[in-house]
């Protein structure tokens, strides 16, 4: 497999604010990151946080990264997570919430300028952006989270530093999935001392590593006659994209299960029609609505683990709650995945089911 050599060290990031008032406060404003590993790719990414990402803080002992969904929304993320931080009781001076937010075509408006830009979806699979102000082939989404994680895992500019989350709903659980799943750079970043890991709440579609699908009560190969591109790329093993290198499905899996990862599935997740589900052949042979592909999901990594130890993967399903993120990060569950067991939920915080490893 083909590693993306990348020293901790050597990642060059500079930063310019677009607002530089009222970091601590709730209110959406973007940053410019000016992200890179060396001289010759480097480029500018928007992010929303809580605190001028310019300057050195030493305070932060935590960082949640929230991705948005197919919407591109960072701002609504942000906002709503800087309201679950303000109720969870946490010491806000010790928790920065970082809410990437990818441009997408459309998104002239916003004036995300001189930026890459991706296809309305694409960004979510992991695709190379489509234009910008340099070269950007070669630019998947995924590479811009791993230029934000190891900017974390600068210890002169977080020496306090002990634990990100990456999170995403929707969109952005399947941006946050494949990111599991593919990148590099997990290793690395947790033998600085830092625990990483993933929350994936509610996405369409999820990562197989072998052609089975649900079927029944087990598992088959699917018939490809019912959808020609049932295993290609953002569901199954064919046609990677660029950014996972040369990947084998049995290594993937192996090393997947290595890593600290949660799933969020809500309960009445469930319209086989929603507008935003995807409904392609290849989401399709996965189940009919979220909250089944979700449990098929679960099933799928038991089956393919065998003997294997499951102990890193952790599922919940949040009661009563449909494709919402702000109910889904704000349930009983969620809150605790984001800031920990001192979080506090709401009074009216949707009940989890922790679902049996």
């Amino acid at each position: 497999m083909n590693f993306i050599k990348t020293s901790l060290t050597a990642l060059s990031t500079s930063i310019s604010l677009v607002c530089s008032n009222g970091f601590a406060s709730d209110a959406p404003q973007w940053q410019r990151l000016h992200l890179g590993r060396d001289a010759n790719v480097q480029y500018d990414f928007p992010v929303y946080a809580n605190r001028d990402l310019s300057q050195g803080l030493p305070s932060i002992k935590e960082v949640i990264i929230i991705q948005h969904g197919i919407q591109r929304n960072g701002d609504d993320y942000y906002t709503s997570a800087m309201k679950l931080l303000k109720d969870s009781g946490r010491n806000p001076d010790e928790i920065l919430i970082i809410a990437p937010n990818f441009p997408g075509v459309p998104d002239k408006t916003k004036g995300f300028g001189n930026m890459p830009v991706w296809s309305v979806q694409g960004w979510s699979g992991g695709e190379n952006a489509v234009i910008g102000v340099f070269p950007t082939s070669g630019l998947s989404s995924l590479t811009v989270l791993d230029d934000i994680l190891l900017m974390l895992a600068n210890k002169m500019r977080f020496p306090s530093l002990q634990k990100i989350t990456v999170a995403g709903h929707s969109g952005g659980g399947q941006l946050v999935h494949r990111y599991a799943v593919l990148n590099h750079v997990d290793e690395k970043i947790r033998k600085t001392g830092l625990d990483l890991k993933y929350v994936i709440a509610n996405p369409s579609s999820y990562l197989y590593f072998t052609a089975e699908r649900p079927k029944g009560n087990g598992f088959a190969v699917y018939d490809q006659e019912i959808c020609p591109a049932f295993d290609d790329y953002r569901y199954g093993m064919q046609h990677m994209v660029s950014y996972a290198g040369d990947v084998n499905g049995d290594d993937l899996f192996r090393r997947y299960l290595q890593r600290q990862v949660i799933y969020l599935a809500g309960t009445d997740d469930n319209d086989p029609n929603h507008r935003v589900l995807d409904k392609s052949c290849g989401a399709e042979a996965e189940g009919p609505t979220r909250i089944s592909r979700a449990r098929g999901y679960w099933k799928y990594e038991h089956y393919r683990a065998g003997e294997l130890s499951l102990q890193m993967h952790q599922r919940y399903e949040v009661v009563g709650v449909g494709h919402n993120q702000g109910l889904m990060f704000g349930s009983q569950c969620g809150v605790q995945l984001l800031f920990g067991t001192n979080g506090k939920a709401s009074g009216n915080a949707a009940a989890c089911n922790t679902i049996a490893p």
